[in-house]
């Protein structure tokens, strides 16, 4: 299978599944099981329930994606909430 097959589909992460698996809504209402792809487990990319993800599926398998992209939001973290990097 050649990577130009490949679609591109935006989501909403609804559940956190063991072994690196989440359960994402896509924007037209069609639940994948999507797992972690290299890049983001190599950079320790964390994805949590209520993100915006990016997947990626083949059009022969509609129930698997792979999880390529989180996109950024502007976080409460840590370090801000107790008043900067210690």
């Amino acid at each position: 299978m050649a990577k130009e097959e490949l679609m591109t589909l935006d989501g909403l992460v609804e559940e956190v599944l063991p072994d690196g698996r989440f359960r994402v809504c896509l924007e037209n209402d069609h639940r994948v099981i999507a797992y972690t792809a290299g890049k983001m487990r190599r950079f320790r990319i964390r994805t949590l329930a209520g993100d915006r993800v990016q997947v990626e599926m083949s059009p022969y398998d509609l129930d698997k994606a792979r999880l390529v992209y989180r996109e950024r939001v502007a976080s409460s973290g840590f370090a801000q909430r107790k008043g900067g990097r210690r």
